[in-house]
């Protein structure tokens, strides 16, 4: 492996665990923030500041289930960056673009493959 590619995979390397610690951060307070949403559920007066807890509830769960899907694939980059895989696409094992990586470090997939699987397909994409 040469030194550029050494300094580019901790560049990366440090892109993805500087995220990781503000996705840690983020679901912490937001597992606060619902608990003390839920916890004034009985101080509640009247039925619209009921309906905007719950709303607040609610957005609160979504955004940290949110977080916690891209903390996992956070993780996963870590891990492959361990193992030595990072950067492979996983669909049809051709090099994930640098671009693409510094733009999106934790992408598993190169473009082409990941258009696929969003336009519902799945199938790996071309191999050039």
């Amino acid at each position: 492996m040469d030194i550029a590619t050494q300094n580019h995979l901790r560049t990366l390397r440090d892109l993805l665990t500087f995220r990781r610690r503000e996705l840690l951060a983020d679901v912490r307070a937001a597992g606060r923030e619902e608990r003390l949403l839920v916890d004034v559920q009985h101080e509640v007066a009247d039925r619209k500041d009921e309906s905007a807890r719950r709303q607040s509830v609610e957005l609160l769960a979504t955004e940290e289930q949110r977080e916690r899907e891209e903390l996992a694939d956070v993780e996963d980059a870590l891990h492959r960056l361990d193992a030595g895989v990072y950067g492979d696409c996983a669909d049809c094992g051709d090099p994930i673009p640098g671009a693409r990586l510094m733009v999106q470090p934790a992408a598993r997939r190169c473009a082409a493959c990941q258009s696929l699987r969003e336009a519902g397909s799945g199938a790996p994409g071309p191999t050039t």
